[in-house]
């Protein structure tokens, strides 16, 4: 039960990130509204890290700012580690 809910918040927030890093990037192109980007970072910290790093090489959004480059890796093997030895 517990590895279900985790697997499905891991889905979720991934998709959200995903998401939220694209529209940032359409944002930008547009001249619109900007998503803060501790607000990425923090969804790349909760576990969105593969999300995250999936639309900066699809978008090729934040790629020249180390920090995310950091949190989105850093991220992915942490989540990867959870995922496989405690679920």
């Amino acid at each position: 039960m517990f590895s279900s809910l985790a697997l499905a918040y891991y889905l979720i927030i991934n998709i959200a990130a995903f998401i939220i890093y694209g529209y940032d990037k359409f944002s930008a192109k547009r001249g619109g509204w900007r998503t803060p980007e501790s607000v990425l970072l923090g969804l790349s910290l909760l576990g969105g890290a593969f999300g995250g790093l999936l639309a900066m090489l699809l978008f090729r959004h934040k790629t020249r700012h180390t920090v995310f480059w950091i949190v989105n890796l850093a991220g992915c093997a942490v989540h990867l580690y959870l995922i496989v030895f405690l679920l």
